[in-house]
């Protein structure tokens, strides 16, 4: 194995200089069997700034085989152990500050099988959570240092899987098919977070707790320590897009532990039907009701622009900025930005028609493809037109107002 120092991409436009093992962030997945002997080389690249060293928590011995692997730029030491115990297990770089080599990208998984190997599934993947600390807010471009003020006081910038925002979306998603059993192998490297690892629509028929042998079953969300792992499987039995999450769900949505399992085949409506009927729901039954001669509170109305504006980023607060964040930045993979949007800015018509009518299958924009779920809003007309006179002129887009005489005249078509 060897290691590289590299500068890589954490985020669209925001450039980090990770510490790898192989070159990749988790390192190389390993996978052995009850009583292997295993002969480890680990080689630093002669470009490299620092030593390093490996711990691989499989190994019995000092410091999991970090005393006998330290490893100077330009060289390479060769030990070597026995796997003893069954499990799935994080190896990580231990040379100090071991939490600043691991909050580089230090880290990656070994497997352990019984002497039989597991039982066979239909796809196997693996998935690591970490937590990376830079001294730019999320989302700054450019080059960024690590902060190592923020990992003493365990604030992240990002937490993501695989070592950047949207390793797993979109054409990167790991992918099935109805009716097969996936295989999950997922480590947290930390080096500060629990993970709260979770499936969105799916539910684990089995998980290796902790890694370890015992198996519990039908478990929603399964929790994943810093520096540990669990094996989770779950038969998938209907096509769409599952999430995968951390469900500290701002580490998801602001942070960027997001990922995407899609599946294809046939629908079975008896597992999940989908829509069957949508209509209009009010608590008081069929008719909004008013106390006897209590007048309805009329719909306050912008005069100006800048009140237009003023009251759609009221609206935007309540409605999309979980999605679409506070920056129109969106996640990746997931919801697509609205700042500087060649698609929105393309077309007001077909933007208000999304808000009122929803929007199913794939979008193209700025270069990257959302496949997803957009559902209607209930909004008012004039609450349409504010929120998009507030991101039409918010992020770089193109200032226009609309009025609500534009939203009506959609809305009746």
């Amino acid at each position: 194995m060897e290691i590289i120092e590299k500068e890589g991409e954490m985020a669209d436009g925001v450039k980090y200089v990770y510490w790898t093992y192989g070159g990749t962030v988790p390192g190389s997945f390993i996978r052995t069997r009850v009583g292997d002997e295993v002969e480890f080389h680990l080689k630093n690249h002669p470009d490299n700034k620092l030593p390093h060293n490996i711990d691989l928590h499989s190994v019995t011995g000092p410091g999991g085989g970090a005393k006998s692997s330290f490893v100077a730029p330009g060289h390479e030491v060769v030990f070597s152990f026995k796997v003893i115990n069954q499990g799935l297990y994080v190896y990580h770089c231990a040379t100090a500050p071991v939490a600043m080599h691991i909050a580089n990208g230090m880290y990656g998984l070994i497997l352990v099988e019984p002497e039989g190997g597991l039982p066979p599934v239909d796809k196997e993947y693996y998935v690591m959570q970490g937590d990376f600390y830079t001294q730019g807010k999320n989302g700054d471009q450019g080059l960024q240092p690590f902060d190592m003020q923020k990992a003493v006081d365990e604030h992240p910038t990002y937490v993501v899987f695989n070592g950047k925002v949207g390793s797993m979306v979109g054409d990167k998603a790991i992918t099935a098919n109805v009716g097969e059993t996936i295989r999950l192998y997922v480590g947290n490297g930390g080096p500060n977070l629990i993970s709260s690892f979770h499936v969105i629509g799916e539910i684990f028929d089995k998980v290796y707790i902790e890694g370890g042998d015992m198996i519990n079953t039908n478990v929603q969300t399964t929790l994943i320590p810093a520096g540990g792992s669990a094996i989770v499987e779950f038969k998938v039995e209907v096509p769409g897009t599952f999430i995968l999450v951390d469900h500290a769900l701002t580490r998801t949505f602001n942070k960027g532990s997001l990922g995407m399992l899609t599946v294809k085949g046939e629908e079975n409506k008896v597992v999940y039907s989908g829509t069957q009927t949508e209509g209009v729901y009010h608590p008081e039954g069929g008719t909004i009701q008013t106390l006897p001669g209590e007048a309805a509170t009329p719909e306050p109305k912008a005069n100006t622009l800048e009140e237009r504006i003023q009251m759609g980023k009221t609206v935007f607060s309540k409605t999309c900025l979980a999605c679409h964040q506070d920056n129109g930045s969106g996640v990746k993979g997931a919801f697509p930005p609205l700042a500087k949007s060649d698609y929105l800015n393309a077309d007001p018509v077909r933007a208000i028609s999304i808000i009122l009518h929803g929007k199913t299958g794939e979008v193209i924009v700025n270069g990257d493809k959302y496949n997803g779920i957009m559902p209607a809003q209930s909004l008012s007309n004039e609450e349409v037109a504010n929120v998009l006179t507030y991101v039409y002129s918010s992020w770089g887009n193109k200032k226009q107002e609309i009025k609500p005489e534009q939203v009506q005249k959609v809305r009746g078509k």
